[in-house]
């Protein structure tokens, strides 16, 4: 089968299941006030069936990440309620770091090699930059909680970085906002809305750890502007 064929079948399949989403509500499901009205029948439900509830949630974290639908902070904070903190930590672990490679395999397959054969002239240098500091670049954008999730995944994609890289910047980068949303979700009675999980201190704790994480990258390119200013 030709390289051209395959990746239609792949659009074409990726464009029916969104579409499949969209017809039958699931994208609109994932609401703050879907979870409060129905928490304590999802609790039941993880009660009579733990694992089958745990697999599901994974399963559904997948499928939001690597099709980019609306929920995913949502699907946090429930599984704070219904697993825990830590367990649900782990469990959106698993999820959104699966669901982000597939998104970012999509892309790369998909698009990432054309835009790379396309303008490669033009993109030697930020390969050279990517390759030296792409994990710090990724971390940071993981870190700081402005950037649009799916958004660094479909970026990523269209780039060098190498899926190892992408795959452990993404798995450690999620870790301090899965944690806020869990505990938020163990708080759940308390809360009025998604929004009053993100305090300003939070927010500025975030971004500090993304310029902790950009660090490197600037040290070294600090580093070789002097290098090259002493040579000239």
């Amino acid at each position: 089968m030709k390289n051209g064929v395959k990746k239609g079948i792949l659009v074409s399949s990726i464009i029916v299941i969104i579409i499949a989403i969209k017809l039958t509500g699931l994208d609109s499901y994932l609401t703050f006030e879907n979870l409060q009205r129905n928490k304590l029948v999802l609790r039941r439900l993880v009660s009579d069936n733990y694992i089958l509830a745990a697999s599901g949630y994974i399963a559904a974290y997948i499928i939001a990440v690597a099709f980019s639908l609306p929920g995913a902070a949502i699907l946090t904070i429930g599984g704070g309620f219904l697993f825990g903190v830590a367990l649900c930590a782990v469990y959106v672990n698993a999820g959104a770091t699966t669901g982000a490679v597939l998104a970012f395999l999509f892309v790369r397959y998909l698009a990432g090699d054309f835009v790379q054969r396309r303008y490669a002239d033009k993109l030697i240098r930020f390969n050279r930059d990517i390759s030296e500091n792409g994990h710090s670049y990724l971390l940071m954008l993981r870190l700081i909680p402005v950037f649009p999730f799916f958004m660094i995944n479909i970026m990523a994609g269209l780039t060098k970085v190498p899926l190892r890289t992408f795959a452990w910047t993404t798995s450690v980068g999620i870790i301090p906002g899965s944690l806020v949303y869990a505990f938020a979700g163990k708080q759940l009675d308390t809360i009025g809305s998604a929004g009053d999980i993100f305090s300003a201190k939070i927010f500025i704790a975030f971004t500090l750890l993304g310029l902790l994480a950009i660090f490197p990258a600037v040290f070294n390119y600090a580093k070789g502007r002097m290098r090259r200013a002493r040579r000239g």
